[in-house]
């Protein structure tokens, strides 16, 4: 099978390398559009294939696809290093290369590294666009994959929109699962509030909005994928967690955030470190809060802490255990939503 092994293309070359693309789509035709002109090409040597003349270096070759050669072991993008494996390899029939050529190279073992930056710009929109146009699913906001360690494919999580049907998060759950036989071996959906780039947000998601018995789905017979190849070969299995708000909720109990913004406007002025807001990182309202408690809050603002105190000594009870809700027992108005 005639090869060629390109180094030193432009960056949108390098870039439609690792994209999934439809097997009937020219990845050089998609790296000319993006760069809004043709990608120049040159016939190779060698072997009848055109490759982007541009390029540092060009190494044209044969792939032998009858007798297969031990590779290895050498690091791989899961973090464990790949043992010895019979693969292909490329007899080398030519080298072609530009004057004084730049010989290009990444590092490209445990994630993050150069080649999963590349992967991930390519592969979240592609993943986002099959569940929005291809699925239908306009609530989905965003997909984000795991980078550190885990390289990607792996730990998928899809942000919905607020208020999204339980029956839509889970279509978008499978299918996310589904696009892709390498990737999404775990998927989690989480709400517009959490930020699917920060793991702290989303574990917080996972310890407080999910029901494991309701909220978790195990599906079997999934591929192993790039994985590590220690071990009993086995089929692998697939995590899906819906840990998005499914109720109203209390507010997230930091100040609003009017008050955390003259807080960073002051911190800025006192000369201080630069600070990187991570969300959540100002109060907001989740829908379970009522008029009184508001009412406990502006005073508590105002430095009107006495008034809530006569509210509350006002309002004893005797015959109750500790922490009982206050609602279960008093009437007022519901919560508003």
């Amino acid at each position: 099978m005639p090869c060629a092994i390109v180094i030193g293309a432009a960056p949108v070359v390098m870039y439609t390398g690792p994209e999934k693309l439809a097997i009937d789509q020219d990845e050089l035709s998609v790296a000319g559009a993006l760069a809004g002109t043709a990608i120049r090409t040159a016939r190779g040597v060698t072997v009848d294939l055109e490759v982007p003349a541009d390029a540092e270096i060009v190494i044209e070759g044969l792939i032998d696809t009858g007798l297969l050669e031990p590779e290895g072991p050498f690091g791989e993008s899961n973090g464990y290093v790949a043992l010895e494996d019979f693969n292909m390899s490329m007899e080398v029939t030519a080298i072609t290369h530009r004057r004084s050529a730049v010989f290009a190279s990444m590092i490209s073992q445990v994630s993050p590294s150069e080649s999963s930056v590349i992967k991930k710009l390519a592969l979240e929109p592609l993943f986002l666009n099959h569940l929005r146009e291809h699925l239908s699913l306009k609530s989905a906001l965003r997909v984000v994959m795991h980078e550190p360690l885990s390289n990607l494919r792996p730990i998928i999580f899809v942000q919905f929109a607020n208020n999204t049907p339980k029956s839509e998060i889970w279509r978008g759950l499978q299918g996310t699962a589904a696009r892709q036989a390498d990737s999404g071996k775990m998927v989690i959906a989480v709400s517009e509030d959490i930020e699917p780039e920060h793991t702290d947000a989303v574990m917080w998601s996972l310890a407080y909005r999910c029901n494991p018995i309701e909220d978790v789905h195990i599906e079997p017979y999934r591929s192993g994928g790039h994985s590590p190849k220690s071990g009993p070969a086995h089929a692998d299995s697939t995590l899906l967690i819906d840990a998005t708000l499914k109720y109203p909720m209390a507010p997230l109990a930091l100040p609003g955030r009017e008050y955390m913004e003259r807080a960073q406007t002051l911190w800025r002025e006192l000369g201080l470190p630069a600070l990187t807001p991570r969300s959540p990182w100002y109060g907001y309202s989740m829908g379970d809060w009522n008029d009184i408690w508001q009412d406990f809050a502006r005073n508590a603002v105002a430095g009107e802490w006495s008034k809530n105190g006569e509210n509350t000594w006002q309002r004893r009870r005797g015959g109750l255990t500790p922490e009982t809700p206050a609602r279960l027992v008093e009437t007022e108005k519901k919560p508003n939503k």
